[in-house]
């Protein structure tokens, strides 16, 4: 399709008929009503930036509508959950927000693509369906034998395609939420192994969106959204999905499988249609930079120029790789202040900060003994040149927050010096759904949440240093895996995700840094090789002595959002289910 057809089909940028509104509804429903008036809308391309599907928001609501009624009709009660499998489409849109005029929680779960196998896969829904108790599944026709293996033995209302689901002959009389009802649950990014399916109400979705928009991105009248993140994600759900529904935006959608093998596909749709406002981690950048890279022609018929919010989150933000991606992409338009990063979590519903739109990645520059838990105040400076570490601004809370740095005896840390995130708001999750137990171990009373994150604040801003559950203790020095990890993927021929930093048991009780790296290399010598370039650069880079055992290609695991899962990974290696190469 050409570049003109593509521009006179998809939803329009601007709407003169339609006043926005910044999520200042009590519902999810409400909120699509209203957007329903106007001409906006979602788009969905495949890789080569040709446009599959376009419709407004009116649309989607008309579509939502018919679903609703076939819930009801079907026996759906009010609060049934229905695990919703993510397909990047308008189906699981409409789907979705149909769920909502019934009064049913869909549960977004990822496509098979997300994992290593079928086996994985299949294993990984099970326990997903299980936690959330779910009622039904909606999930593409080609999935049916899957389907049909990971339900065996459950007692679901119902289960099938989209079209299955309009196919029933009953109809029922919508059921609408109310502003305190659940509007979906959503699996947490460190749910691999026991899913912990953060409840979130519609009160919740409403500030956060609320918050994100007008704060956060500061939404404005000629802004147009791209995405290429899965709707199991709740960066793809929320903040490139709901909050485009909730604020009147339209938004063009890639496949993330799409993406995967085509990460340029992404700039295309991009420059095409003059998207002003995107999203990803790091890794989505570094992946387009290295592409770039690899094709001298990889830049010819792009432009960038229209981005204003390249927001970047959902894991840490490393400078390096936004300044290779400015690099790489600046000769086509692309502007170092269009990197807004960001700080949130599931169990936040998404977004808790957000940088200065314009100003682009702001650092502090610290002493990496900080980290370590040689000193407990941040000192920027040099003492016989000390090792430096960037640390990015996620920027100030939203209004909604109220935010503590709680040091190892509970108490709120001064300003700059690192101690555990807690949060509490509006937007906060009132539970992980069906597990009390888990809940109250994150969740106080009195609604302060412990994010597991460590950080510190600064001037009214939130910096974050790492996972406190992923941390590598060795002799009494605390050391980041993420640190380790970026350090063994800067060697050539090592992509991202395919290492993994942990700790293993080793003499008197002592913990023991180890990688495990995916190995491509099939012959003794060439192993060998790899195992000593990636000691040697490890030690270079963090001046850490790792243990490495090689695991084949596509064998460590992922959490259910699809990021590496080191929890999963160490439990399987120290059970022998992670099986190490010769070398």
């Amino acid at each position: 399709m050409v570049e003109a057809d593509v521009m006179n089909a998809v939803t329009p940028t601007q709407d003169p008929t339609l006043e926005r509104r910044y999520s200042d509804f009590d519902t999810l429903v409400e909120a699509i009503e209203y957007a329903a008036k106007g001409l906006r809308g979602p788009n969905f391309f495949n890789a080569r930036g040709d446009l599959v599907e376009s419709l407004p928001w009116r649309e989607v609501r008309d579509r939502a509508e018919v679903i609703g009624r076939k819930l009801v009709g079907m026996g759906f009660e009010k609060g049934d959950r229905i695990a919703l499998i993510a397909e990047t489409s308008a189906d699981f849109v409409c789907f979705f927000v149909g769920c909502q005029y019934a009064s049913v929680l869909p549960v977004p779960l990822p496509l098979p693509t997300s994992f290593g196998g079928k086996d994985g896969y299949v294993s990984q829904l099970q326990a997903q369906m299980q936690s959330c108790d779910a009622n039904g599944l909606m999930a593409p026709g080609f999935m049916n034998e899957i389907v049909a293996e990971a339900t065996e033995g459950m007692e679901l209302r119902f289960k099938g395609s989209y079209q299955d689901y309009l196919d029933a002959a009953k109809d029922g009389d919508l059921r609408l939420p109310t502003t305190d009802d659940l509007a979906y649950l959503q699996y947490s990014s460190g749910s691999t192994r026991f899913p912990h399916g953060v409840a979130v109400t519609h009160r919740s979705l409403l500030s956060n969106t609320h918050g994100m928009g007008f704060h956060g991105v500061r939404l404005e009248e000629d802004d147009r959204c791209c995405s290429w993140l899965p709707f199991y994600h709740d960066m793809g759900l929320v903040g490139t999905l709901l909050t485009t529904l909730t604020c009147q935006v339209s938004v063009d959608f890639i496949p993330t499988e799409e993406f995967a093998r085509r990460p340029l596909s992404w700039l295309r749709v991009l420059s095409t249609n003059k998207g002003t406002i995107t999203y990803s981690p790091t890794f989505g950048f570094d992946i387009c930079s290295r592409r770039a890279a690899l094709r001298s022609s990889a830049l010819e018929g792009l432009d960038l120029s229209s981005v204003r919010v390249a927001g970047c989150g959902a894991e840490m933000i490393r400078p390096e790789v936004m300044r290779e991606f400015y690099n790489t992409f600046k000769s086509i338009g692309f502007k170092m202040g269009a990197f807004l990063p960001s700080y949130g979590l599931a169990e936040c519903t998404l977004g808790v900060s957000f940088g200065t739109v314009g100003k682009g990645i702001e650092i502090d520059l610290i002493e990496e003994s900080i980290l370590t838990g040689d000193k407990h105040v941040l000192v920027n400076g040099s003492d016989s040149q000390p090792r430096m570490r960037e640390v990015v601004n996620c920027g100030k809370p939203l209004p909604e927050y109220e935010i503590e740095i709680r040091g190892e005896d509970g108490q709120d840390q001064p300003e700059r010096s690192v101690g555990r995130v807690f949060l509490r708001g509006v937007s906060v999750m009132r539970e992980y759904f069906n597990d009390p137990e888990t809940t109250r171990a994150v969740l106080s009373p009195e609604g302060w949440l412990d994010t597991g994150d460590m950080g510190y604040m600064k001037d009214g801003c939130i910096y974050i240093v790492g996972r406190a559950k992923d941390m590598i203790i060795v002799n009494g020095r605390n050391h980041w895996p993420q640190d380790i990890e970026w350090a063994a993927e800067q060697l050539p021929g090592v992509k991202t995700g395919d290492v993994a930093a942990i700790s293993v048991p080793g003499e008197n009780a002592e913990e023991v840094p180890m990688i495990l790296a995916q190995c491509r290399h099939s012959e003794t010598a060439d192993r060998l090789k790899f195992i000593e370039d990636l000691k040697k650069h490890i030690q270079k880079s963090t001046g850490i002595n790792c243990m490495i055992e090689l695991v084949p290609p596509r064998s460590l695991p992922r959490t259910s959002s699809g990021k590496l899962s080191r929890v999963k990974a160490r439990n399987e290696y120290l059970a022998g289910n992670l099986q190490a190469l010769a070398s």
